[in-house]
């Protein structure tokens, strides 16, 4: 379960500050959308081999089998549940949405939902109620995108300042 909330909430969050930067840029939407899949690439393999490696670190610096311990199953959890949940924020790149709704403003409403799920599923394994265990996620993933999207936007000045 620690590798599945760990890559998932890690999507979601790296994603849409990914999406978030670009729309506090004003990039075009297309290249937030490229940012995105390749942050879904390189971020979710990066996760899956470190924790692969940080696991099998720890199993061998404690005289485990590592083929007993299976770190691969971990690494792999943590990649798939980082792709699968990673795509939620990108989902709005694809989505109809109306007029008076952004791009941005939809990938924050979906990434909600994903981590909101995540918060509900992690719940029953670590003695929550689904609603702390829930905002919990939510309010660390709204902290993090909204530093990336004030980096964007800060950024963005300070080049339109110097172009």
């Amino acid at each position: 379960m620690r590798d599945i909330v760990y890559g998932a909430s890690d999507g979601v969050v790296t994603t849409l500050a990914v999406v978030a930067g670009a729309s506090g840029a004003a990039f075009e939407p297309r290249v937030g959308l490229v940012l995105g899949v390749a942050n879904l690439v390189a971020d979710g393999l990066s996760m899956g081999v470190s924790n692969y490696l940080g696991l099998k670190t720890e199993v061998q610096q404690e005289g485990g089998s590592v083929r007993r311990e299976k770190p691969w199953r971990h690494g792999t959890a943590t990649l798939l549940a980082f792709v699968v949940a990673g795509t939620v924020p990108l989902l709005s790149y694809a989505l109809p949405r109306p007029a008076w709704l952004s791009l941005f403003q939809l990938a924050l409403a979906l990434s909600v939902l994903a981590l909101a799920g995540v918060g509900v599923v992690r719940a029953p394994f670590v003695g929550r109620s689904r609603i702390r265990s829930a905002a919990e996620i939510v309010a660390l993933a709204l902290g993090a995108s909204l530093a990336a999207w004030l980096v964007g936007w800060g950024a963005r000045r300070f080049v339109d300042g110097y172009g």
